[in-house]
């Protein structure tokens, strides 16, 4: 039966509570980063499943009449969300946000406009309850602290009561040296651990003055701190203090002051506590030690390496400088993944130990800088070897195999190479430059080592520079989009156009799609910007369409991260959708590299695209033969050719034999060819007589602005397809 006054609430269909339980997932993934939650995962999503639910209730019971939170539930929502340690600001920021959106977007809340009013007044009736319960925790917590703080104060007269009677006893037992003296210095008590610390009896030190018991170069310092102590300027003195032993040696101690209080809380005596401080010292030297050494190898950190490389280059010799070389060990990973960590820890010792041996003529500093890298700092000297050298002593001690549990390891490195004079040089540049070099000799492969140089080193910095702020420029609309003609060989028409990326940074002139690309690929932005760019294209060309009537064909490239992307066909789906592009006229070109080496989910996407309608396209240097069985076991559309192969080729050479029958090898397997990089009319013939059937180049036409080339398709020298 419905309540009087309440309708009866709709149910919401298999799709919207198929939504509520993504909403609600969604809702616990973000408030989960926020902070701890005292529940598992899968139950905390449950929990807030059903406050999801109670809002909804709220949402479609709610109206005139009927404000939001009348029948509690919200109330005891909020009283929830503070029990699960989510009414912080940031997890309410949270809440607000997912379900500010998420609710709106149900399909029970459709449309949008007539639900909004509720939504938000749920919403703000949730935050409001949240903030009530959040005051009413901290008011019975503070409640919970005052008893607390109350039943501690009883505790403690009841303490200071029995105090006196066992300061006897502690002071006996109490490894800690005790020495209580009067207020001119006399001491009256001392226990035997003072005893011990300073080589005397308790007996013999009652009666002598505290201050006679310190080292004289020490003693006006410490006079001076304990008149202060008495004159109420600070509470106690806590310092490192030397002792005089009875045989005259000094004795490093830890020295803790205070005062005792009598009757009116007047000073009545000093109460002095020393600890023996040679272990502590030879404590915190090793700690200080381990917090500068890497554990495992022995060999100091980054840390301290960066330090004691300041003092290397400011001692090392003006004209013959400093090596440095930065190492890491190639495919590391396999030994701790193939065979353990104690192995991996056991290789890292032993390469530890066999740089050493190798730098031991040398004046050199070693370093572990984490995981499967090191650093060598060499100050050069007349005899050093040139770094070539050094690398290959280093490469051949390494390359001997070592045994941990009966297996053989040895494993190559990659090296990065600065050599330079220390004039004017700190640390930080040096070991930026060395970071620099083993980039490069890593992205040449296994075993590879690169010498640093200053105009290399500037050029990657500037490129490193522009992928960080490319996703600012991004955001802002500094990249853009351009598009080339697609020609057909045989006649000559615009068959379609190639959508390419173009940015202009300040300082740095026109990127070209390439450049654009690559460094995109750099940081992770090649997903989002290559779905804008799709989605900007199909817009462009849908719009050239209607307007100019040019049923046009979209040719769209992907870089290797797109293509192996598992969220590839979630995307092209999205906005096929979205602008409504026919799937038949989008080509997507895929990268023989990632194909070839099965880079992620590449070749399924492959598959699912031409699934969906789009004609896949692979982009090859020639037909070999993982291209051709690309093309025999993949459905595959089109392959784009690099006519730039051919530059420099005699005309009568074998070679280009070989490329006219390209063409040809692709028509077998049903695959059409198109030509990139055409410049003159001489190349079209020879492709168009070759059987390909489409081309792209400046003989085609240069890439453009959108408005720029919908202007040419009005050129009567341009033929329409």
């Amino acid at each position: 039966m419905t309540e009087p006054g309440r309708s009866l609430l709709p149910e919401p269909s298999e799709d919207g509570r198929r939504e509520r339980v993504l909403l609600a997932r969604k809702w616990a993934y973000l408030l989960g980063g926020t902070g701890y939650v005292p529940l598992a995962h899968n139950s905390f999503e449950t929990e807030l499943a059903a406050l999801l639910d109670d809002l909804c209730t709220e949402v479609h019971e709610s109206g005139p009449g009927n404000p939001p939170g009348s029948t509690g539930s919200l109330e005891a929502a909020g009283t929830r969300l503070v029990e699960l340690n989510c009414a912080g600001g940031q997890a309410l920021t949270a809440t607000m946000g997912v379900l500010g959106k998420g609710l709106l977007a149900l399909p029970e809340f459709q449309p949008v406009e007539k639900i909004a009013e509720r939504v938000v007044g749920v919403l703000g009736t949730l935050a409001a309850s949240v903030a009530a319960a959040a005051q009413r925790a901290t008011l019975a917590q503070q409640e919970s602290l005052k008893m607390s703080l109350l039943k501690a104060v009883r505790d403690a007269k009841y303490e200071l009561r029995t105090a006196q009677a066992r300061f006897d006893e502690v002071a006996t037992s109490s490894a800690s040296g005790i020495l209580v003296a009067d207020l001119d210095g006399t001491l009256v008590t001392v226990n035997a651990a003072a005893g011990v610390i300073l080589g005397r009896a308790p007996d013999e030190l009652t009666g002598c003055d505290l201050f006679e018991l310190v080292h004289p170069d020490y003693v006006p310092v410490l006079r001076e701190d304990y008149r202060a102590l008495l004159a109420g300027k600070v509470e106690r003195i806590k310092q490192s203090q030397r002792l005089l032993h009875h045989d005259g040696e000094a004795v490093s101690v830890s020295l803790t002051a205070s005062l005792l209080r009598g009757a009116g809380d007047e000073p009545s005596h000093f109460v002095t506590v020393v600890e023996d401080g040679t272990e502590l010292f030879l404590l915190q030297n090793e700690i200080s030690r381990q917090a500068l050494h890497d554990v495992l190898t022995g060999l100091p950190n980054r840390q301290c390496f960066s330090t004691r490389m300041e003092t290397a280059l400011g001692e090392a010799d003006p004209e013959l400088g400093v090596t440095l070389l930065r190492l890491e060990l190639d495919a590391f990973a396999v030994v701790r993944n193939g065979l353990g960590e104690r192995a991996a820890e056991q290789l890292l010792v032993t390469v530890a130990r066999r740089l050493k041996s190798v730098l031991a003529k040398e004046k050199a500093l070693l370093s572990r800088f984490g995981d499967a890298e090191f650093a060598v700092l060499v100050e050069n000297a007349p005899d050093t070897p040139p770094p070539g050298c050094l690398v290959r002593e280093l490469r051949q001690e390494l390359a001997e195999p070592t045994y941990v549990d009966g297996h053989g390891l040895a494993l190559s490195i990659s090296v990065g190479v600065v050599s330079r004079t220390a004039d004017g040089r700190d640390a930080a540049d040096l070991l930026r430059e060395s970071h620099q070099a083993l980039r490069r000799a890593k992205a040449n492969g296994h075993g590879q080592w690169e010498l640093s140089h200053p105009e290399q080193n500037r050029m990657d910095r500037k490129t490193d520079e522009l992928a960080a702020v490319m996703p600012g420029a991004f955001e802002h609309g500094d990249v853009q989009e351009r598009y080339r003609p697609l020609m057909r060989l045989a006649d000559g028409a615009v068959h379609g156009v190639e959508v390419l990326l173009s940015w202009d940074p300040p300082g740095a002139g026109a990127l070209s799609d390439e450049r654009c690309r690559s460094l995109a690929e750099t940081t992770g932005l090649m997903l989002p910007i290559g779905e804008w760019l799709l989605n900007t294209a199909c817009e462009q060309v849908g719009w050239w369409r209607q307007r100019l009537d040019r049923d046009l064909r979209l040719l769209v490239s992907l870089s290797p991260h797109q293509a192996a992307d598992t969220d590839l066909l979630t995307r092209v789906v999205g906005v096929l959708e979205e602008t409504r592009f026919p799937a038949e006229r989008l080509l997507v070109e895929l990268p023989m590299l990632a194909l070839a080496a099965d880079l992620g989910e590449s070749r399924d996407n492959l598959r699912e695209l031409s699934g969906l309608g789009v004609r896949p396209v692979i982009s090859v240097s020639g037909l070999g033969d993982g291209a051709l069985a690309a093309l025999v076991d993949l459905p595959v559309y089109g392959v784009r050719l690099d006519c730039g192969l051919l530059d420099g080729v005699a005309p009568d050479s074998p070679v280009v034999d070989l490329f006219r029958e390209l063409p040809s090898l692709a028509h077998r397997v049903g695959a059409e060819v198109i030509v990139d990089g055409l410049t003159t009319a001489e190349q079209a013939r020879f492709w168009r007589d070759a059987g390909a059937e489409l081309a792209l180049g400046a003989h085609c036409g240069e890439s453009c602005r959108a408005d720029e080339l919908a202007d040419a398709f009005g050129d009567p020298g341009w033929r329409k397809d």
